[in-house]
């Protein structure tokens, strides 16, 4: 899953003002991601390019211990909650902000061959959807648009950045499926996954300052509340 992660994002700042803002979401909805494609560069986790082992991705994630296993994306989503808590003063961010991080592991096991595990080892899990293309892209582009639509619906603001921010994902992830295969699982490929996080992040953070909860009282977009 790619833009998919991002629909639990949408949907904490759509249910209250207390979530983070969307970027700071963005980031934690890809935060595991960004962790293993940098472990990755430097070889602490693995995987490699294996044409056809599913019919929507031909990565190979056999080793990926410290950001995928259940236990790693516990741990990566207790400090992302904690530093969240720590800077906003607020609980309830803190909370939504470890939700969203752990989402990832949840939507991953949908999607995923068994490649996933609980503590590191042992048994592995994943539903396997990417061997099913109209079902992949139905439940991603699927919670994806609920996400957004339920965001578009709770905040103000001009619609146009949302929008701009959807064709811009749409574009990223029509390539992610129909884009050619990448051939090695080198710098060049790691680098250009980890430029497209951070394209979703400044997307993110552009559109949550223009567009404020519909709970709160403001006048105009140049003034968005703190």
């Amino acid at each position: 899953m790619f833009i998919g992660h991002l629909a639990p994002a949408l949907a904490a700042r759509a249910l209250t003002d207390e979530a983070p803002k969307l970027g700071v979401l963005f980031l934690g909805a890809q935060l595991v991601d960004i962790a293993f494609f940098s472990f990755t560069l430097v070889g602490i986790e693995n995987f490699r390019i294996s044409p056809g082992i599913t019919a929507m991705s031909p990565l190979d994630l056999y080793d990926y211990p410290f950001t995928h296993s259940l236990l790693g994306s516990a741990i990566w989503a207790i400090g992302f909650a904690i530093v969240i808590g720590f800077a906003q003063r607020n609980l309830v961010a803190a909370s939504w902000a470890g939700i969203v991080v752990i989402s990832h592991w949840v939507l991953d096991w949908l999607t995923h061959r068994p490649d996933l595990t609980i503590s590191g080892n042992g048994q592995t899990y994943g539903l396997g959807l990417w061997d099913y293309p109209l079902a992949t892209i139905g439940v991603e582009l699927g919670i994806l648009g609920l996400a957004f639509w339920m965001y578009l619906r709770r905040t103000k603001g001009p619609v146009l950045p949302p929008i701009i921010m959807l064709a811009i994902l749409l574009a990223m992830q029509a390539f992610a499926w129909f884009g050619p295969e990448p051939v090695s699982a080198g710098p060049g490929f790691l680098i250009l996954g980890l430029m497209s996080f951070a394209i979703m992040i400044c997307l993110g953070t552009w559109v949550s300052s223009t567009r404020w909860h519909r709970t709160t009282v403001g006048l105009g977009v140049a003034s968005p509340p703190p």
